[in-house]
């Protein structure tokens, strides 16, 4: 059987990407938590807020590191896997992602230094500008990549000459049409992933009694975000789909199972949709409501699959249910944040066994959210690579063979699972230990303001 390099390149580059997108979406929101961290023990000098950015610092640290390697292997397989694609974007896609490295990766990898091996070094206010900065840089990260990417999915800003695509405003590429809502929907989904790890080990620690007060201090403020934030993420979930309906209507086809253009289409609930025979078997609707959500029209027109060449849909099954997880756990995430409120308010927020259980168990709800939504963005782009402009088949390496494509694919199976396997147990040792109990350490003062002491003392 010959093997198709196509198809293992697409699972190559699928595999990779699951993995490295988990780790970016926790240390966004984690380099954000230990920067307020270090901010609250600067000004209050309370000593329980210095653990807990020690402790959650010592994460991080672990989780940049997968991150890093993850990355770096992602890129890379541009260049094996994807050099068509590589060479006919490289005026933009070249740029961009030296951007990324140059004014983000550097700057948050050269204050990361300071942050974790400065804090006996330098002063304190220091210390917390240098987590700003970490904080900061994580962020302008998001900002090159979500402008990459969503230049794939709605490209502007340039135009095709001779198989090359030339740049020709850059203002429209990097701020392309999904970038300004996708932005956003990116970094409130990072820091809710984050927030749902935290509240996750904390009401761990809450149910089994122990680190109480550092414990009650990450919880609370956690669940304040996530009352905040998840609601929050639902309106600007939205917007994402009010832009795809305008830019990307074949994937919002896929998305809801819509098979024919209906005035008024139904919201499908659930279902089995059969590709072949363009239909959705044993679905549950509700009437109109699609149209509703999609159009914000009772009556308004939704476009189905039957206005695309069928070789043109996206893989319909799993955008369909993979939209569904994401969806679904974002109203969890807002169910669980209204609950906190209402246990906060009744005055039982740390001792309510059943609420600390949900919220033990909810720990992996952001990964699988930020996972199932990429999974949706990218095959609901098939088969295009540059959405409407340069189809898959046609970015792959001209000279890639099935055999050499399966023997790097199970290469990075086999790495991946002894790096990060090694990484998700170090954490996980972490997570285990705790915040460190033990007493703040004395700040770095400024030697130019250090009295000087008496001869006679010295003598």
């Amino acid at each position: 059987m010959e093997l198709d390099p196509l198809l293992i390149s697409r699972i190559q580059f699928a595999f990779v990407v699951s993995f490295h997108i988990l780790f970016p979406a926790f240390t966004i929101g984690l380099a954000a938590f230990i920067a307020v961290l270090e901010g609250l023990y600067l000004k209050t000098k309370n000593p329980a807020y210095l653990r807990l950015s020690k402790f959650w610092l010592k994460i991080f640290a672990v989780s940049f590191g997968m991150g890093v390697v993850s990355g770096i292997v992602m890129a890379f397989q541009f260049g094996t896997n994807w050099s068509a694609f590589s060479f006919a974007t490289a005026n933009f896609m070249g740029p961009v992602l030296a951007y990324e490295a140059l004014t983000a990766f550097f700057l948050e990898a050269t204050f990361l230094g300071v942050l974790l091996f400065g804090r006996n070094k330098v002063p304190q206010g220091m210390h917390f500008f240098s987590a700003c900065v970490v904080a900061f840089g994580t962020t302008l990260s998001t900002f090159w990549i979500i402008s990459a990417n969503s230049w794939m999915q709605t490209p502007d800003g340039v135009e095709m000459r001779d198989g090359m695509i030339f740049v020709t405003n850059w203002a429209d590429a990097i701020f392309n049409p999904s970038f300004m809502v996708r932005l956003p929907h990116m970094v409130l989904g990072a820091f809710l992933t984050t927030a749902f790890f935290v509240i996750g080990v904390a009401s761990w620690y809450l149910l089994k009694r122990r680190h109480l007060e550092t414990s009650r201090i990450m919880f609370s403020m956690t669940m304040w975000l996530i009352l905040v934030l998840a609601p929050l993420q639902i309106v600007v979930g939205d917007l994402v789909g009010l832009n795809m309906v305008q830019y990307q209507p074949a994937k919002v086809a896929a998305m809801e199972g819509a098979w024919e253009t209906k005035d008024g289409a139904p919201l499908v609930l659930f279902g089995i949709p059969d590709q072949e025979q363009a239909t959705t078997h044993y679905e549950v609707a509700i009437p109109n409501l699609a149209s509703l959500i999609l159009t914000h029209e009772w009556d308004g027109t939704v476009l189905g699959l039957e206005e695309w060449a069928q070789e043109d849909w996206p893989y319909v099954p799993a955008t369909f249910w993979l939209f569904r997880i994401m969806v679904g756990i974002g109203f969890v995430m807002a169910a669980i944040g209204l609950w906190s409120a209402w246990k906060r308010w009744r005055g039982d927020l740390y001792d309510a066994p059943v609420f600390l259980r949900v919220c033990t168990l909810s720990l992996p709800l952001g990964f699988i959210a930020t996972l199932t939504g990429w999974i949706v963005a990218e095959m609901g782009r098939y088969p295009w690579i540059v959405y409407d402009t340069m189809r898959i088949e046609d970015g792959v390496t001209p000279s890639l063979t099935g055999g050499v494509a399966l023997a790097s694919l199970l290469v990075y199976i086999l790495t991946y699972a002894v790096i990060f396997g090694a990484g998700s147990y170090i954490i996980l040792r972490l997570v285990r230990e705790g915040p460190q109990e033990e007493e703040p350490e004395p700040s770095i003062e400024d030697p130019l303001r250090r009295p000087m002491r008496p001869l006679s003392a010295v003598e």
